[in-house]
């Protein structure tokens, strides 16, 4: 069972997002908060395992309360962000807080469960339908510069195709699948993908190979 905390400062928001959800056999709400304080309070008393939480929200806000939240020591909560996308010069502080994922407001029901489930399931990015035009937005920002250009060099052939496979939105199976490589053998590269861009977590990581035009901006 997948433990969602929902954390939103619109009830009906947060109130459709719970008749959603406990639609689902493998899903279930265990708490809501309509601020980033009050959601901190409440996700380390119902310990959920998934926490939508949106950016924006009066005083304490989603990103403070996301980089709290990932501050704390493992096993802790995945956080997936929700954002309105056309608003959003907040996100970048969203990834910089840690942030394991995000879901667009306007996402479809079926694109909301599956958000979920793939964040869960420890995969940090969703449909490429709602990743790629959020990640060419951030790339519009800043452009290679010598040091990245360094840290691309630093990436084998492999790990250069892990990559990419990656900004394209795929798993972890869906990679191994496709390079007809073990499971392990991806996670292998993608942990060496990680430590040679000097990045967190496979989130930066794409958002570092957009930025950077390491991945074509289509």
């Amino acid at each position: 069972m997948i433990r969602v905390f929902l954390a939103d400062d619109d009830a009906l928001v947060r109130g459709g997002l719970r008749a959603l959800l406990e639609a689902e056999r493998d899903i279930s709400v265990v708490g809501e908060a309509a601020n980033g304080r009050e959601a901190v309070h409440g996700i380390r008393a119902s310990g959920p395992d998934i926490v939508l939480m949106d950016v924006r929200m009066p005083g304490y806000d989603g990103v403070r309360a996301t980089r709290e939240i990932t501050s704390w020591e493992q096993p802790r909560p995945r956080v997936l962000v929700l954002t309105t996308f056309d608003l959003d010069e907040v996100v970048d502080d969203a990834i910089a807080a840690g942030a394991d994922g995000f879901l667009l407001k306007r996402a479809t029901p079926e694109q909301v469960v599956a958000g979920i489930r793939t964040v869960a399931g420890g995969d940090a990015l969703i449909a490429p339908s709602v990743t790629r035009r959020l990640l060419e937005t951030l790339a519009s920002r800043r452009g290679p510069g010598d040091r990245d250009a360094t840290l691309a060099a630093r990436l084998t052939e492999r790990e250069a195709d892990v990559l990419r496979a990656l900004a394209d939105g795929l798993s972890n199976t869906e990679i191994a699948r496709s390079m007809h490589v073990s499971l392990e053998t991806v996670k292998t590269h993608i942990k060496h993908v990680l430590g040679k861009l000097n990045v967190r977590d496979r989130t930066q990581a794409v958002v570092w190979a957009y930025r950077t035009g390491f991945v074509d901006r289509r």
